[in-house]
């Protein structure tokens, strides 16, 4: 009973190294692969902010990454690189994006139409490709709050001023009235005097 397991785990451990042999080898000899990662998917922006679409992407060979942006106004090519040289801006956003190495890039000056669905494209030279998709929102500055704010300090202002002009008022009634209550002694003090000198008399 012993021989015939013995000779099937040899058997199984022959095949296993078989196995994970050929896979090496066809690991080794497959060309390409692309991997991508994107760390933030969903990013909230203000108008006139900077924004950084993130990602990080490797590749065994040559890598061309693309971007592109869907929106309800369509659909916009922005750019589009070979890893190490070759890089097309779309002349929307000449003066607006920055490229990274790692297959990032800048956004500067955001407005509302950019608001939507960035989507990255990352392909080697054998036509393997890796997709991402961020969304970003972006809105407005909202002018009513502004306004709210404003008010509200104008208020806090005249409510200021009027507190400021009722204890320069009380200073002022304080002032006058210890002004009086002096007047009335020195005068008092005075006819005093004057008895005394009339009863001397």
């Amino acid at each position: 009973l012993m021989r015939p397991l013995q000779g099937c785990r040899s058997r199984s451990v022959v095949v296993g190294t078989v196995t994970l042999c050929l896979a090496a080898g066809w690991a080794l000899q497959t060309p390409g692969g692309v991997s991508l990662v994107v760390p933030q998917p969903n990013i909230n922006a203000t108008v006139a902010q900077n924004i950084l679409l993130s990602v990080e992407y490797s590749c065994r060979g040559v890598a061309t990454i693309e971007w592109k942006h869907v929106s309800s106004w369509g659909t916009t090519s922005i750019v589009e690189w070979r890893s190490g040289n070759y890089v097309n801006i779309s002349t929307v956003y000449k003066d607006r994006v920055t490229t990274f190495e790692n297959g990032s890039i800048q956004l500067r000056n955001v407005g509302m139409r950019d608001a939507g669905y960035y989507s990255v494209t990352v392909m080697d030279e054998h036509g393997t490709n890796a997709y991402g998709t961020i969304i970003v929102n972006v809105y407005e500055i909202i002018y009513e709050d502004l306004h709210f704010v404003a008010v509200l300090f104008a208020f806090l202002a005249a409510v200021s001023a009027i507190l400021i002009c009722f204890m320069w008022l009380c200073n002022k009634s304080l002032h006058l009235f210890q002004k009086k209550t002096a007047n009335k002694l020195t005068k008092a003090s005075t006819t005093e005097e004057i008895e005394l000198e009339t009863i001397e008399c």
